[in-house]
């Protein structure tokens, strides 16, 4: 059974459990949680990390992973300008982005490592 999945849920939903500590509004948390989730799926499913050069899909799990990311990444920006306000609020932003910049490098190397295998 492939475990990349639940274990990314995992991380998406303690990523989502501490932003909703510092900005308390669920659609903010939840897109972070979907921007963390699809990048944790990517380091655990094809073993990339951040820092090693940067990922087509063929597989369905691969796919969902990806646009689950890129959905996180689409409202997340939109959700934090509609709460928007103080510290707390600039700082889960910083977290947020932080999160978008992981799945988007891990994603890529996760593309490329499968090109390369096929």
């Amino acid at each position: 059974m492939n475990r990349s999945l639940p274990l990314a849920a995992g991380v998406g939903l303690l990523a989502a459990l501490g932003v909703y500590r510092l900005v308390p509004y669920l659609p903010t948390a939840l897109g972070t949680a979907a921007v963390y989730a699809g990048a944790a799926y990517f380091h655990l499913a094809f073993d990339v990390s951040l820092l090693a050069e940067a990922p087509r899909f063929e597989d369905r799990t691969d796919r969902i992973g990806y646009g689950l990311g890129l959905f996180g990444l689409s409202v997340t920006p939109l959700l934090f300008g509609h709460y928007a306000g103080g510290d707390a609020a600039v700082f889960a932003f910083v977290v947020a982005f932080f999160g978008a910049v992981a799945f988007l490098t891990l994603s890529e190397q996760a593309r490329r490592q499968g090109d390369e295998a096929a």
